[in-house]
């Protein structure tokens, strides 16, 4: 398999750790080892005294319970944890597809879930969402576009890069054609539990559908990227047997010092995701009345969910070349929508961690200036 380069992350190679700024990280506000172990009593001497040898394979029994807690209708043996959501991608894109099958895809999207397969030889039509319709998905092009070779749909709400959530009766068709035609279903769910009004969280993917896959991290909606755990979730046992088979020839196991503090975190999820949802929700109205300051500039459309949004350019603009002077002369660093092959006129935005101020200061300075 010979896979392209991975855009977005050559984008951040190049030039997240020399920028000032950034405003364009898709994580939420992290937490240091200490706070982390400060929410428990007594979990810090248990942590001096893990024992680092190997851990199992799936995952620790304890973590994995944790994670079934996330579901309704998933146990233990329904999940099986992943260095990170990429490895999880990148192993059910394997062991599911053959070259030849052909892959729809919710597009925009994290390169890795359409690339993988079409580096594996399959045929992958991009399910586009559209700026000028508020980034719904058509169903109707989902269901013309099934054929007689489609193996797999994917899907990503709550979305990045948009911050968009489809309806429940919407996602309900999506798994109603699914079944229909015995599809598997590959729901990107890293940024669930972060919708700003809890009754529009849809219901995960593997609680719905029997063929369904959920993907979960501990990166985005937990803030906690440095554990490197994500996971899938699935009933579909024959799928998992494969996945565990696969993950022999990857990472084998997962970190023991990452699997105590993921375990511990999700224990506290709530507290962890309350304040998020704070910093979300204040860093929000902050983004709203800096759009609304230039609406000469920009179209603004809030996202609904998530820490990160993809507002345009007017004029047709640039936003590669607008992004490269911003951070040339203010240190700001903003996401192109041409790391996604979308949008030329749209960036990236983050807006999930407290220091969004400063940056936010350059980048005022920076639009007064020109």
């Amino acid at each position: 398999m010979r896979l392209p380069p991975f855009k977005l992350e050559r984008y951040f190679a190049r030039y997240e750790f020399r920028a000032d700024h950034m405003l364009c990280g898709s994580d939420c506000e992290s937490l240091t080892v200490k706070e982390l172990l400060d929410l428990e009593p007594g979990a810090a001497e248990s942590f001096n005294r893990l024992w680092l040898g190997y851990t199992e394979s799936p995952g620790g029994p304890g973590l994995r319970a944790a994670i079934a807690g996330l579901y309704r209708k998933i146990g233990v043996e329904d999940v099986l944890v992943h260095t990170g959501a990429e490895e999880a991608i990148f192993s059910f894109m394997n062991v599911v597809l053959e070259p030849g099958d052909h892959v729809i895809v919710h597009y925009p999207c994290y390169q890795s879930l359409h690339a993988v397969a079409k580096a594996l030889g399959c045929e992958v039509s991009k399910w586009k969402a559209r700026e000028e319709d508020g980034w719904e998905l058509d169903l109707e092009f989902l269901n013309k576009n099934i054929r007689p070779n489609t193996r797999a749909i994917v899907i990503n709400c709550p979305h990045n890069p948009t911050g968009y959530l489809m309806s429940r009766e919407s996602w309900q068709q999506v798994i109603e054609t699914a079944r229909a035609n015995k599809l598997y279903l590959f729901s990107d769910e890293v940024y669930r539990f972060l919708e700003y009004s809890p009754e529009d969280r849809l219901p995960a993917a593997a609680d719905c559908y029997e063929k369904a896959v959920s993907l979960g991290v501990m990166s985005k909606s937990f803030g906690l990227a440095g554990l490197r755990i994500g996971w899938i979730a699935t009933r579909d046992h024959s799928l998992m047997r494969k996945l565990a088979a696969f993950k022999d020839y990857t990472t084998i196991c997962n970190s023991g010092p990452s699997e105590f503090l993921a375990q511990l975190a999700l224990r506290h999820r709530e507290r962890i995701l309350d304040r998020n949802l704070e910093i979300i929700r204040g860093n929000l109205g902050i983004l709203h009345n800096f759009f609304s300051d230039y609406p000469h500039v920009f179209d603004w459309r809030a996202p609904v969910a998530g820490p990160i949004a993809f507002p345009s350019l007017k004029g047709g603009v640039s936003a590669e070349d607008f992004s490269r002077d911003l951070l040339e002369k203010k240190g700001v660093l903003l996401l192109p929508g041409t790391v996604y092959d979308s949008g030329r006129s749209n960036f990236r935005i983050g807006f999930g961690r407290r220091n969004l101020g400063p940056g936010l200061e350059k980048f005022r300075e920076y639009l007064e200036q020109k």
